[in-house]
């Protein structure tokens, strides 16, 4: 009923699939499918026995039939929420009906659907994405509860301190200093989240540090100061964390080529803004973030997306962010990109915060980023002195030189070492 392969190296648990289908051609065909691609499948066609499994072993993804005997797939996905909550939920179905979606949601709060019969690709990609969602979301976990655990410590000092304080005025800066502290907190765990997203895909951290660069002089010169200046430049650093999980060739070919986007792939990236609303809620008092982060691609026109608001229907702070958003990811030059945000003010861009971007974008500091010029360059070029514009990393993740890093000659030699063990497929990018 089980197998594993050697060719994908994962952890034990996210190679671990369970399918159920009461279809045996079904089970077998997905089953050998995914031994084929390294994953241990355990397939069954019996939704008590799915269960039984369950309670057992961990699962990262769960993929289960709609229409089964004793249990429908939404009824066992239900279930298998309670048992495994981070395990990634997927139900396949021959049609599927608003109705099924609406209760997919509302249930089994299901990740993606497999439409019958499938294509192969297709399906081994949203594995692959559900797989990585579900380690994402284990990482999450330790991250809160380490959090949980620091929250914790911080509220027994508290206690500890409040017994000792006998003036009021002593109360209130003890006070003072624990929102400090609980602010510290809230910034790791961005700058984690951050991490996280370069790790994945090293230009989604550098994007969102750009970003928020040119929000800060914006939000000064509009004298926005307290929750939300921290609003805004929050959701300037998170706003394309939404794209973790996505796989890298579409949003590469996003970035680079929008147009060469297919219409299930352009579907994917417009869904980004949303899932960054849902992944921006790690922290308390975060829901304006999260609105933000869902209207950054909103365009005054009603054009943008991922709910077409037109004009005054998007926030005053996301009309600031969309307009910083357009001129950090564009690949025009800096004069050129100026220009394309002055010729699409009333129609992408709200007149009044294309003003206030043309008015901050000479306070940004000339040590910012937004003001050096990048290059791409072969690795056999980098020179001695050379700076870093992005993080170097090997196939697997690891960093190997990060962003901002002066070159010097033990360096360089470093990568070509590296290289000639395990290629660097990325382009590398300095300042010039």
């Amino acid at each position: 009923m089980s197998g594993s392969g050697t060719n994908v190296p994962r952890s034990a648990v996210s190679n671990r699939i369970l399918v159920v289908d009461d279809e045996e051609i079904v089970v077998s065909t997905l089953r050998e499918t995914l031994r084929r691609q390294g994953y241990e499948a355990v397939a069954t066609m019996d939704p008590t026995a799915a269960l039984k499994e369950l309670r057992e072993g961990q699962f990262a993804v769960i993929i289960a039939d709609q229409r089964m005997p004793l249990l429908s797939g939404l009824e066992l996905l239900d279930q298998a929420r309670q048992i495994q909550p981070t395990a990634t939920r997927i139900l396949m179905a021959g049609v599927v009906s608003l109705d099924t979606v609406i209760d997919a949601i509302n249930k089994g709060e299901i990740y993606r659907f497999i439409v019958k019969p499938w294509l192969r690709e297709e399906l081994l990609v949203t594995i692959k994405n559900a797989v990585q969602r579900h380690e994402l979301v284990q990482q999450n976990l330790h991250l809160q509860t380490a959090t949980h655990e620091m929250n914790e410590q911080l509220v027994e000092l508290n206690q500890s301190l409040e017994e000792q304080v006998k003036l009021v005025a002593r109360q209130n800066q003890q006070l003072a200093r624990v929102n400090q502290t609980l602010e510290q907190n809230l910034l790791r765990s961005m700058e984690l989240s951050l991490h996280a997203a370069q790790t994945f895909y090293p230009t989604l951290g550098d994007q969102g540090r750009r970003v928020a660069q040119l929000c800060r002089p914006m939000a000064q010169l509009l004298n926005i100061s307290g929750d939300e200046f921290r609003t805004l430049e929050y959701a300037a650093l998170l706003h394309d964390i939404g794209l973790v999980g996505a796989p890298r060739a579409i949003i590469r070919r996003w970035q680079d080529s929008p147009q060469m986007l297919n219409p299930a792939e352009r579907a994917l990236i417009e869904q980004h803004p949303i899932l960054g609303q849902e992944l921006s809620a790690f922290g308390n008092g975060l829901e304006q973030v999260g609105i933000l982060i869902r209207v950054h691609h909103e365009r005054v026109d009603g054009t943008g997306y991922p709910d077409r608001l037109p004009g005054d229907k998007i926030p005053w702070l996301g009309r600031l962010l969309a307009v910083a958003v357009a001129f950090a990811s564009s690949k025009l030059t800096r004069d050129d990109a100026v220009e394309e945000i002055k010729l699409q003010a009333n129609t992408s861009f709200d007149a009044d915060a294309v003003r206030v971007f043309l008015r901050a974008l000479p306070m940004v500091p000339q040590s910012g980023t937004l003001l050096r010029r990048e290059k791409t360059v072969p690795l056999a070029e980098l020179r001695p002195g050379m700076v870093l514009a992005r993080g170097i990393y090997s196939p697997n993740g690891l960093l190997l030189a990060s962003e901002g890093q002066q070159l010097n000659p033990i360096y360089i030699e470093k990568l070509l070492n590296h290289d000639r063990i395990q290629p660097i497929n990325q382009s590398l990018v300095v300042y010039c």
